[in-house]
């Protein structure tokens, strides 16, 4: 995330750190610096000098302290106001604001309505459904409603991935004389509330760019249903083109956005989008995408999100995710198992590598660890299909194999290899890393 960024952020900062003595010329050096590679990343002009201006003015006073070391005061500042670029409040970065599991607000008396807009392409079904799954876990007992009549199969793309995250999908009537948008939209909503939904989640249609057309016809849903929040989904590759398309819907809808998604940022986002949204739109960031699977949505912070632009991990989220993916009982018979005289087997291990799987790929989790940066993930080899060879080659032994290791002889490993369609070599290197392992194991 932000890779580009992040790398040249740290070298900065790491320079103001290594020097036992700053003077407002390093510290003003340091800043131009950062402002040259903000702007690179594609951030507004406004909000990179406005960064810029006021971490200059934090920072003389910072240098001039003696019982802290004036580098990593200077780096504080930089996180803070990186954090304050991306929506957080003077009270969230003292520890005093209010923290909530979902930035979402909710009807007192439901159904919630959450309307989803954006452009063609920014990912906004995909998202939906996403969205659905997190409100499922959080118990708000989530409906989907398709109002994309423009784009082809938008409807069944909608309900298999309803599907896949086990919530229902309202179409409403369909075929001629089926009504408008608003009719098939108000239909759907007559059914969702029928099947006690306390969360309503409307897909609406995209364009490929804002035109009058499409404006119209939010605003005409925005007032028919009444949503309590109305979120845009944008694209968080696009970089200034996200904010002025977030001014553009802010305008188009009556001034009605209460948020913003971010899609795609696990690519090559330059953090453009995310660094100015906020600051020039004033429009919350609420949540980010963060990959293809159902999972990779998360409620956006932005204190942890500075962190983790700045190579400073973000320990929270690691624990969150850990938490909703790995399951408690097993985690712990894993544990008493490594702990015993035998040890954890094979069998075991396979079990612990699909626990992994589950919290998403590898350099992803790597990233959440605090010191781990982008240069240092360059060069790990963490290749997730790597997983899959280790699963596959697991798979391949018997029962009897996988509990007592010891009993692979040549002909054996030749058999797994082949029937894992890997080689030799590399069932020897997994059973060599599983012994090293289980020495690690007990000396814990």
């Amino acid at each position: 995330m932000f890779t580009a960024l992040s790398e040249q952020l740290a070298a900065v900062l790491k320079r103001v750190t290594g020097r036992g003595v700053l003077s407002e010329r390093d510290v003003t050096d340091a800043l131009a610096e950062i402002r040259r590679h903000l702007l690179d990343a594609d951030v507004s002009v406004e909000v990179a000098d406005r960064f810029v201006e006021r971490v200059g003015e934090r920072a003389v006073g910072a240098i001039a302290l003696k019982a802290v070391s004036p580098g990593q005061q200077v780096v504080k500042l930089v996180r803070d106001e990186i954090a304050r670029m991306l929506g957080a409040s003077d009270e969230d970065l003292s520890g005093q604001g209010a923290r909530h599991a979902s930035p979402l607000q909710f009807a007192s008396v439901g159904p919630t309505v959450i309307l989803l807009v954006g452009l063609q392409g920014s990912g906004k079904t995909t998202t939906a459904a996403k969205l659905a799954r997190r409100l499922k876990l959080e118990q708000k007992a989530p409906g989907l409603v398709a109002a994309d009549a423009a784009r082809p199969a938008a409807r069944e793309q909608l309900q298999q991935l309803g599907a896949q995250v086990g919530v229902p999908v309202f179409p409403g009537e369909q075929g001629a004389g089926s009504g408008t948008v608003l009719d098939r939209v108000q239909q759907a909503m007559r059914e969702a509330e029928k099947a006690r939904c306390r969360t309503v989640i409307i897909d609406t249609a995209g364009r490929l760019q804002i035109d009058a057309e499409l404006m119209g016809e939010l605003d005409t849903l925005r007032k028919a249903t009444n949503p309590r929040e109305v979120l845009l989904v944008a694209d968080g590759m696009t970089g200034q083109d996200a904010v002025r398309i977030a001014r553009g819907f802010q305008e188009g809808v009556g001034g009605g956005l209460t948020g913003v998604i971010l899609t795609k940022l696990d690519g090559d986002a330059r953090g453009g989008a995310a660094l100015s949204i906020h600051g020039v739109t004033g429009v919350p960031i609420k949540y980010v995408g963060v990959g293809e699977r159902p999972d990779a949505l998360e409620p956006f912070d932005p204190a942890r999100m500075a962190g983790r632009i700045l190579g400073q991990g973000d320990v929270v989220a690691l624990v969150e995710k850990a938490a909703a993916t790995v399951d408690a009982e097993t985690a712990q018979r894993l544990e008493r198992k490594a702990r015993s005289k035998r040890g954890m087997d094979l069998a075991d291990f396979l079990v612990a590598l699909k626990q992994m799987q589950a919290m998403g790929p590898v350099k992803h989790v790597l990233g959440l660890l605090p010191g781990v940066n982008a240069q240092a993930l360059k060069a790990v080899n963490a290749d997730d299909r790597r997983l899959k060879h280790v699963e596959a080659i697991v798979l391949s032994m018997t029962p009897a194999e996988r509990a007592d290791p010891s009993i692979l002889t040549g002909s054996r490993r030749l058999r797994i290899a082949k029937g894992a369609g890997r080689s030799v070599q590399e069932v020897n290197r997994l059973l060599e890393q599983f012994q090293q392992m289980k020495k690690l194991l007990k000396r814990t």
